[in-house]
């Protein structure tokens, strides 16, 4: 289970289709651009927390709104809902290199211009057992602009 962490708390690197429809109220953005951290929380079977900062550009706003996924897995959520403060989503991941035995994933949360909270549930089968888990991520905006990126 902890080897799926990353993708369920992935929410500071989320990805999704572009055919996801993210809007907030009369059309704006559903979150604000800016300097962002986030908790993210793996509450079962085992418990773990990561704190993160990201970056999120104009351009990064629907990739954040449009469901968990990061490098390791390719996620879609044919059923994403994000209106209104509410955010709903259900979907599956599958590793993105070897596949495998798909991950289901449903989160359910709310969003304001300047945080973002959603608990989810994961649920997969390995060699015919069950295992889930259930994760959560709260993010708030900490500021207008993000910090130089350190010279390499």
């Amino acid at each position: 289970m902890k080897a799926i962490l990353p993708l369920v708390l992935g929410t500071v690197a989320l990805a999704g289709s572009a055919s996801a429809v993210v809007k907030g109220s009369a059309g704006s953005s559903p979150i604000q651009p800016g300097y962002w951290e986030s908790t993210n929380r793996l509450l079962s079977p085992i418990q773990t927390t990561k704190v993160e900062r990201r970056c999120i550009t104009p351009a990064d706003v629907e990739k954040f709104m449009a469901g968990p996924s990061n490098r390791h897995y390719d996620c879609t959520y044919p059923d994403r809902h994000i209106a209104g403060g509410v955010i709903r989503l259900a979907g599956t991941c599958v590793k993105r290199k070897g596949g495998g035995q798909p991950i289901k994933v449903e989160g359910e949360g709310v969003y304001a211009a300047d945080s973002f909270s959603i608990n989810a549930t994961i649920a997969t089968e390995i060699a015919g057992i069950p295992l889930s888990g259930r994760a959560s991520t709260e993010a708030h905006r900490i500021g207008d602009t993000c910090p130089a990126t350190p010279e390499s």
